[in-house]
């Protein structure tokens, strides 16, 4: 399979490492806003920034490249990306989060949502920390996890910090160095806590998540999500 990297900072270089370690060839590595001929790739991985993504993602399309995205921040033009993929009948997978263990983590907090809703004596608070590289907060992880929860109870949106409504999920955001990705979710009465957590402990998992991801969107029409790369139903 022949690859595009379209990000070439530390996410792209991790995917280079374990795309070659699966038999794979990188073909394209875009680091910048530069020209490149993204059909000489079978399928594009989007690593990028928020500024760069939706084009990345809107040239595969065009040139019936699949493409792949782990980009977060630009997802006020995700519903842009989804009709054009229709409109083309391209292939396109958007994650917050690639890693395998982090999307088993998001059905996890759905279904702990759905037996604690009725629970009205717990509140509900988030937490996430990440490397001080990362350009936006909360993190897409975050966001992904509090809208599972936002389905699955009464709560109505999420808050970055502080809330100004009982109805909202509060999400600290920390930057520390070298920290892949630590998200935490608690639950909080008078008598006791619930806290389900995930801790990435390098960036081989999001690396690979995404290699899989590619591998298994070859051949493919349509938008997907990574419950059906990964047949969570």
């Amino acid at each position: 399979m022949k690859i595009a990297l379209l990000g070439y900072g530390r996410m792209g270089k991790e995917i280079e490492k374990i795309a070659i370690s699966r038999g794979h060839e990188i073909v394209i590595k875009k680091d910048v806003d530069t020209e490149i001929d993204i059909t000489l790739a079978d399928v594009a991985i989007d690593f990028s920034i928020p500024n760069s993504a939706f084009n990345n993602i809107s040239n595969c399309i065009e040139n019936k490249v699949p493409v792949i995205s782990g980009t977060t921040g630009w997802l006020d033009k995700y519903n842009d990306a989804v009709k054009l993929c229709e409109e083309k009948k391209g292939a396109f997978i958007y994650a917050s989060n690639f890693s395998l263990g982090v999307n088993i983590f998001f059905e996890l907090n759905k279904q702990l949502a759905k037996m604690m809703s009725n629970l009205e004596d717990y509140n509900i608070s988030m937490e996430e920390i990440h490397h001080t590289k990362k350009l936006d907060a909360p993190s897409g992880t975050a966001i992904t996890l509090a809208e599972g929860i936002i389905e699955n109870s009464t709560k109505k949106d999420w808050e970055l910090d502080k809330t100004t409504s009982e109805e909202n999920i509060p999400i600290v955001a920390k930057r520390i160095p070298e920290v892949p990705g630590t998200h935490t979710v608690w639950y909080n009465s008078e008598v006791d806590s619930i806290e389900i957590k995930h801790t990435a402990h390098s960036r081989q998992g999001f690396a690979l998540g995404a290699v899989v991801a590619a591998e298994w969107i070859l051949g493919k029409t349509g938008v997907f999500s990574m419950k059906d790369v990964l047949n969570i139903s």
